[in-house]
């Protein structure tokens, strides 16, 4: 298991192929990796974006991730992880986060990451405030049910 989070822009693609090749390279077990990469969109709510700031609680994300994954090796059999997750300024069409699943079959790849991912979304520290095209600017907070709350 492999948890990062960065500041700086990070391509998906490197990131998956330097760890399989540092940390699974000979691994005959793997059937199925599943990999979920998100980026930042240029609208939300009906309007134009132009940039984000994500804000996240140093050491807390990190465990609470860490806990995701647990949960989620407790319910389906994974080999290996990896998470790696932006923070700071981001602009539209960077990568945002990224959640790679290396198990035997595919149902427990696909299964598991998406539980990280949406556990990601609903529980872990991250705080998101949006520059619109307008110059206006606003906080997005996700709560654990997924409602969307406008702070400003």
């Amino acid at each position: 298991m492999a948890i990062r989070i960065c500041a700086g822009v990070f391509d998906p693609y490197q990131e998956i192929q330097a760890y399989q090749s540092t940390n699974l390279e000979n691994s005959g077990a793997i059937g199925a990796t599943s990999i979920f990469i998100g980026t930042m969109r240029d609208f939300n709510e009906g309007d134009a974006v132009k940039g984000m700031t994500l804000e996240h609680y140093p050491g807390m994300t990190e465990k609470q991730l860490e806990k995701i994954v647990t949960e989620a090796r407790q319910q389906w059999h994974i080999i290996d992880t990896l998470i790696v997750h932006r923070v700071g300024k981001i602009l539209p069409a960077e990568s945002i986060v990224l959640v790679a699943v290396w198990t035997s079959h595919r149902g427990d790849a696909f299964d598991a990451s998406r539980y990280i991912m949406d556990a990601l979304k609903s529980k872990v520290p991250f705080w998101k405030k949006e520059l619109l095209i307008t110059e206006d600017e606003r906080w997005i907070v996700e709560n654990t049910d997924g409602y969307k709350c406008k702070r400003n």
